[in-house]
């Protein structure tokens, strides 16, 4: 039969301490610097940061407020598909259908007839300067 760990107080017996110091030294609350979270910003700061990770000391940290991922095309880069024939083309305009936000960055060149879920305000002014439209994508469904 496999022979039991002795006991650790064992190897102390006759001596006083049994190996902790004076024996004043274990006594109260203020060996181990006060009682439950007591100078936890302070003196037992180095274990807090360890031990206490954020549910002691309020909020910790910034979180971003979550936004929506919309899916975003620019202008230039639709001019450039037309031009180079990658778009289909239906009564003289090439037709982009797009399920995001069109932005209005770059200039349109040839007629375009763009759906999209959203557009930014100079869209469609650029468009309708270079003779093409822009329409909602789901017309049936209410925009949220």
């Amino acid at each position: 039969m496999a022979k039991r760990k002795e006991r650790q107080k064992k190897g102390y017996l006759g001596h006083r301490s049994h190996g902790r110091g004076n024996v004043k030294n274990r006594r109260g609350s203020g060996n181990r610097g006060g009682r439950g979270m007591a100078g936890i910003d302070k003196h037992k700061w180095s274990w807090a940061v360890v031990n206490v990770r954020g549910c002691y000391f309020g909020k910790n940290g910034f979180t971003r407020p979550v936004g929506k991922d919309t899916k975003v095309a620019h202008l230039f880069d639709i001019n450039q598909k037309a031009m180079l024939n990658q778009l289909e083309k239906k009564e003289g305009k090439y037709v982009f259908d797009f399920d995001g936000k069109i932005l209005a960055t770059g200039s349109v060149t040839m007629p375009l007839s763009i759906r999209a879920e959203s557009w930014s305000r100079n869209v469609e002014e650029k468009l309708k300067a270079a003779g093409g439209t822009i329409s909602k994508l789901h017309e049936g469904k209410k925009a949220s």
